[in-house]
């Protein structure tokens, strides 16, 4: 390794074929294909993940100091200009991964080549307006079909998922369903070079702070000698592989399953299997126990507690009246809480510590809960019992915001209005919703949203 005193500095040419490119309002990038984190594309898109996605974005941090990019000729294209920019941030990051350790033949290697890639940002940024009930995302996610590449998958793989089950106490049918929603058991892991989406993330993306460190590890793969720099083939966001691990989770947590020296999360399926079970072990995945149950509410059940925040332990749950779905006595759950994703019209489930595991992967409800429905009839069991309210329709991002906005003119304080209905804004509408003497589950429909613009501020 060389040491910060021993750091040279790169001179990274800017391709003049990107230039004329860009200037003409072409794309000097290449490999720039329409792939996005999701398995497949009936997938949904989902929410911030530790595994695979990035988190939250947060105030656009400052770049590293870079030296000024070349002057571009007149007419030279905002394009062209960017294009420069990102070559001329990578020669000071450079600097940066020398003093971190990384070799410095690697560093020239690979970000020599590394490519700006638009489409990349454009993924980033994208908000869809719309977003999608429960029973549409679990409807796509647990499909038929995929329930059934998924048995097949446990029978061909059962040697390697019994090992891995054993080893970090994860169930196979966890393991497989993951595997299932992550890249559709192999199908599809992404097509964008890791280095060109962390670079391009990097110098003009949302987490740019997270992205610079999750790019410092991908080139700490490669300096290893474990994974060749070609074979960082990944989603947009730089999750990698069969489940979409990140780079910084690949160190962390990839494992050398079928002892060839490497941890191929592309090309070897025992690995996959195994670090993917180790993840989710070092996430507090709880061998033995399970995510969690459909339930049955008492009468008149208080749904502020229907949250992921409320916790108590099953036998708790149990003494106010929760009994499961088909009247078992309810699992025991340490630290359990209930879910109802559509409100009081929908399924009720008792979720644990191992449901917390899950959204360590992908911090999204209904991600967690398809994995869990998906392992479970997988193993051959039952999917949810109680039908959905299939007459609701979602609310777009614009609706969502409009309701937020009246509900704190209103005075039900349901704090930012930001378009997502979070924990405040289900309080708050549970506030309204008591006002008027309706069920206060928290859940928005089109019918509160439209009481909701009728009514009148204080």
């Amino acid at each position: 390794m060389h040491a910060a005193g021993t750091i040279a500095v790169m001179r990274f040419p800017i391709p003049a074929a990107a230039l004329v490119l860009a200037t003409l309002g072409g794309c000097a990038a290449t490999n720039t294909p329409t792939n996005t984190p999701t398995a497949t594309p009936t997938s949904a898109p989902t929410a911030t993940t530790a595994a695979r996605t990035p988190p939250p974005a947060a105030a656009p941090a400052t770049s590293l100091p870079a030296q000024a990019p070349e002057p571009q000729p007149a007419g030279a294209s905002e394009l062209a200009r960017t294009i420069a920019g990102f070559h001329a941030w990578l020669r000071g990051f450079a600097r940066e991964a020398v003093a971190a350790g990384i070799r410095q033949q690697t560093v020239d290697s690979l970000l020599e080549r590394a490519q700006w890639q638009p489409r990349v940002l454009e993924a980033d940024r994208a908000q869809p307006e719309f977003t999608r009930t429960p029973w549409a995302y679990l409807d796509s996610a647990v499909s038929p079909q995929r329930v059934a590449q998924g048995s097949e998958q446990l029978r061909l793989h059962a040697a390697a998922l019994e090992a891995a089950e054993r080893r970090y106490g994860v169930p196979a049918s966890i393991i497989t369903a993951i595997w299932g929603m992550e890249s559709n058991y192999g199908q599809n892991f992404g097509s964008f070079g890791t280095i060109d989406a962390l670079a391009t993330l990097a110098y003009d993306g949302r987490r740019r702070d997270w992205a610079r460190g999750e790019l410092l590890a991908a080139l700490r793969i490669v300096d290893s000698g474990e994974i060749a720099a070609d074979a960082l083939v990944g989603s947009w966001a730089g999750a990698m592989g069969h489940t979409q691990f990140l780079p910084s989770v690949y160190l962390a947590h990839a494992v050398d399953a079928d002892g060839d020296g490497r941890r191929d999360i592309w090309g070897s399926v025992p690995d996959v299997i195994a670090s993917t079970a180790n993840f989710l072990a070092h996430s507090g995945w709880h061998g033995g126990e399970p995510w969690g149950v459909e339930v049955r509410l008492p009468a008149g059940f208080d749904y502020a507690q229907a949250e992921l925040a409320a916790r108590k332990d099953a036998a708790a749950w149990a003494a106010e009246g929760v009994r499961a779905i088909h009247g078992d006595a309810l699992p025991p759950l340490q630290g359990a809480s209930i879910l109802t994703p559509a409100g009081a019209r929908g399924p009720a489930i008792l979720v644990g510590r191992n449901f917390r595991a899950l959204l360590r992967y992908n911090n999204s409800v209904n991600y967690a809960l398809a994995v869990g429905v998906l392992a479970r009839q997988i193993d051959g069991g039952q999917g949810l019992v109680t039908p959905w309210p299939r007459t609701l329709q979602a609310l777009s991002r614009t609706e969502t915001l409009a309701l937020q906005q009246r509900l704190n003119a209103l005075g039900f304080d349901s704090g930012s209005a930001d378009g997502v209905a979070g924990p405040a804004t289900r309080a708050a509408l549970r506030r309204y919703q008591q006002s008027l003497g309706l069920p206060a589950d928290g859940y928005a429909t089109r019918e509160l949203l439209e009481r909701l613009l009728q009514g009148r501020p204080d």
